[in-house]
């Protein structure tokens, strides 16, 4: 929780202390600009050198979103990046997916870095803004072809400016696969309209999405209900699992939108598998169920996300940290191409 309330604390104090707030903003501006300016560079380099490998249609790039303040409980999805990176390399385990892509091959996979969301909340930028810095630096990855983005949380919230500069870049809405828990689509929560619990509200509102289906929910209230049925949306709660599993292992998105946006958090799987998260919610899927689903999914994966991992809540030798690497692997082979 102090994590997350240092941006505010220092821009109080900066206001306590006169400082005119046209220096603040432009203080600001200079560190957004060198933010955005890092993830460019990087992205550019990667790009570059898959133009120059030749033959990629797409290659998953990694962008982490370390942002953990819009969880309505635990703050810890904020530290979980550096430790899904570090799973992806663990050294117990090949770097092959089960579908046969070399993860050390750069046409694969390459990574271009976090968004500095701490540093940026130290000098005071608020919600609205980081939003916006969230996709344009999501735009500035989809700008380097082949590049497309896989975006590791991070709470739930980071996919509303994910998905919204995903569709905004390619010109029209996309199809969502959401596996969760929750289905996070509350008007707001707590008076917070970029809660983690409201990111699926803001993604329909914006008419970034043709069809939202959420697979995994169990934890699900009447507004959530509502809000469901007032969207549209596509919801396969845990009850009826056994009988919507052949629908869900054969599914068939994207045709006629611009394509296809997976987002995978962590408390979709049942805790037996998963623990590290901050919401432990029993009944859920298995990791094979998760697998199943993603391997059998035909249509054009755009982007991806996953969200929602708590080194904080993590078991010993890092278990969750391995699913969510096991997870990345696999999205990155429905990625590449």
């Amino acid at each position: 929780m102090n994590i997350g309330k240092m941006g505010i604390h220092y821009l109080q104090r900066l206001n306590a202390a006169n400082v005119p707030k046209d220096l603040i903003e432009k203080g600001q501006n200079r560190v957004i600009e060198a933010s955005l300016t890092l993830i460019r560079e990087r992205a550019k380099l990667k790009g570059e050198l898959l133009r120059a490998l030749g033959g990629v249609v797409a290659s998953t790039s990694l962008l982490g979103v370390p942002l953990g303040h819009n969880s309505s409980f635990l703050q810890g999805p904020a530290f979980a990046p550096p430790r899904i990176r570090e799973a992806i390399w663990d050294g117990s385990t090949n770097s092959t997916t089960e579908e046969g892509q070399d993860l050390t091959d750069p046409r694969v996979l390459t990574d271009v870095g976090d968004v500095p969301v701490q540093e940026l909340r130290d000098c005071g930028v608020d919600d609205d803004r980081l939003m916006g810095i969230i996709s344009e630096s999501v735009k500035l990855v989809m700008e380097e072809p082949p590049l497309r983005p896989l975006v590791l949380g991070g709470d739930h919230s980071i996919s509303f400016p994910v998905v919204r500069a995903v569709s905004e870049k390619l010109g029209g809405p996309v199809d969502i696969l959401h596996l969760d828990a929750h289905p996070d689509i509350y008007h707001e929560f707590e008076g917070n309209k970029y809660s983690h619990a409201s990111s699926f509200a803001r993604i329909m509102e914006g008419g970034y999405a043709r069809r939202l289906l959420q697979v995994g929910i169990r934890s699900i209230t009447k507004e959530g209900r509502d809000q469901g049925k007032r969207f549209g949306v596509e919801q396969y709660e845990m009850r009826t699992f056994s009988k919507d599993r052949h629908l869900l292992e054969n599914l068939k998105l994207g045709e006629g939108v611009k394509g296809v946006y997976i987002s995978v958090d962590l408390d979709c799987l049942d805790p037996a598998f998963a623990p590290g998260v901050s919401h432990i919610e029993p009944g859920g899927l298995s990791f094979r169920d998760v697998l199943n689903i993603l391997h059998n999914l035909e249509g054009d994966v755009v982007a991806a996300d996953v969200v929602e991992f708590n080194p904080q809540r993590d078991t010993v030798d890092g278990m969750t940290a391995m699913v969510a690497a096991k997870l990345v692997r696999e999205l990155t082979a429905k990625i590449s191409k």
